[in-house]
């Protein structure tokens, strides 16, 4: 049955040319996770591509919702240590270590697949996850499907030049040359998704409570021109009881007042990382009090029409005005 099915790949590695001619070897490779035979692929992706082939069986593959060639999230673009980082515990799915469960989890995807109900736990998400949304990569990347480096070349004896199929560059050292299948299946010990969170934490800048106690307004920015007050409520009434809610749509942003200060502390702890209203990543900042507000309103309101507040001291004097004719 698997021999007549597609391959399960994402969009980088199936490359940006929408005609893509493949080999087919049925049976032809041991997958690297159950190590049982199956139908392999081998195409390339590009004219300045290296050729790929599929390392997953689509059981593997389908378990982990994972691309069967760079095993990464078929839905984010994301390794799977990421990806299981940001999910809770019960929309994970794991995957055995022994060989007696694997083969018993194997039979179970299969039997699931035949009975057209293979809906993972990767599919029914309560919530989308905020860091995924941060994290997640929107586009191909389509530099990962560039050729290897030239083995001659890194010993200086390539007389090819511009014609070599393969890049002329030194190798790099680090955490990231050395990666397992195995580690980035099951989501462990991966350097690439150690390398993401780290750069993620370090870019995410804590939102710091002001010390005016009374303060219990957050604004809310990057919403859309359709957001509705609703919509803004339902994001944030799980974290304690709103005192008010108020969109100004000729500005997209909106002002969201809880009852309690510890309500909209929590509120602004969870939510700094990454907010999403109706599909847009919307920015969150603590409210100023109203009375500084209004102050600073009414300093930008004086003067004559076309100029701001005047200085003290630069009025006229009542001295400088000439008497009546």
């Amino acid at each position: 049955q698997e021999q007549d099915e597609f391959p399960i790949l994402c969009e980088t590695c199936l490359g940006e040319n929408p005609f893509v001619r493949m080999a087919k070897i049925p049976w032809g490779q041991a997958c690297k996770i159950c190590e049982k035979p199956f139908t392999c692929y081998r195409w390339k992706p590009g004219g300045r591509a290296r050729y790929k082939k599929t390392q997953l069986c689509r059981s593997c593959a389908k378990t982990k919702n994972v691309c069967q060639t760079c095993v990464l999230d078929l839905q984010y673009g994301l390794p799977v240590q990421v990806r299981d980082t940001a999910l809770e515990q019960h929309e994970r799915e794991g995957m055995p270590v022994t060989q007696v469960n694997r083969e018993y989890l194997q039979e179970v995807a299969e039997h699931s697949l035949d009975a057209e109900d293979a809906s993972q736990s990767y599919h029914k998400f309560t919530r989308a996850s905020l860091l995924l949304q941060r994290l997640q990569r929107r586009a191909p990347y389509y530099k990962r499907n560039a050729p290897h480096i030239c083995s001659f070349f890194v010993k200086g004896t390539c007389n090819r030049g511009k014609s070599c199929p393969f890049r002329h560059e030194m190798p790099k050292t680090g955490e990231l040359a050395n990666q397992n299948i195995k580690d980035r299946y099951y989501g462990q010990n991966d350097p690439v998704a150690k390398k993401m969170m780290r750069l993620a934490k370090e870019r995410t800048t804590p939102l710091v409570p002001p010390p005016d106690k009374t303060i219990r307004t957050l604004w809310v920015g990057g919403l859309d021109s359709k957001t509705s007050e609703m919509d803004v409520r339902q994001n944030f009434m799980s974290f304690g009881e709103l005192a008010s809610v108020r969109v100004i749509g000729a500005k997209n942003c909106a002002f969201v007042t809880f009852s309690t200060r510890s309500s909209a502390e929590s509120a602004a702890t969870k939510l700094q990382t990454g907010l999403s209203i109706n599909g847009s990543r919307c920015k969150l900042a603590w409210g100023k009090k109203q009375g500084k507000r209004k102050r600073e309103e009414s300093k930008s309101s004086k003067g004559p029409p076309g100029m701001g507040a005047m200085p003290p001291g630069m009025g006229p004097s009542p001295a400088a005005v000439p008497p009546p004719p």
